[in-house]
């Protein structure tokens, strides 16, 4: 029986590494997979025990869309201002930078 470790020495001093014999192990066989386990049903009448019953749904509020577009029109109008603001102020201070470079 030839040793596996063999392949991986080296040859002899002033050997030849071309008549070192290759040993290949034999092949495995091929898993065979038999599928999942076989499961036992439950019992006939069987079921989930419950615990607690849960309450129906309670009602939503009802909405006042004339408040709600309201709301929502002086927040897009506080907004557009809030944004015309900072615009200004950014281009006075890049006209400030621009007339200070010039000068």
């Amino acid at each position: 029986m030839t040793d596996p470790d063999a392949v991986w020495r080296r040859p002899a001093q002033g050997g030849d590494a071309g008549n070192m014999e290759v040993v290949v192990p034999p092949a495995a066989p091929s898993p065979h997979y038999d599928g999942p386990p076989r499961a036992t049903p439950p019992p006939r009448g069987w079921r989930v025990p419950v615990v607690v019953n849960a309450a129906p749904p309670r009602r939503m509020p009802a909405q006042d869309a004339g408040t709600a577009e309201a709301v929502e029109r002086s927040a897009k109008t506080f907004s557009v201002g809030l944004g015309i603001v900072a615009g200004s102020v950014m281009l006075i201070l890049l006209l400030f930078v621009v007339i200070r470079a010039v000068a």
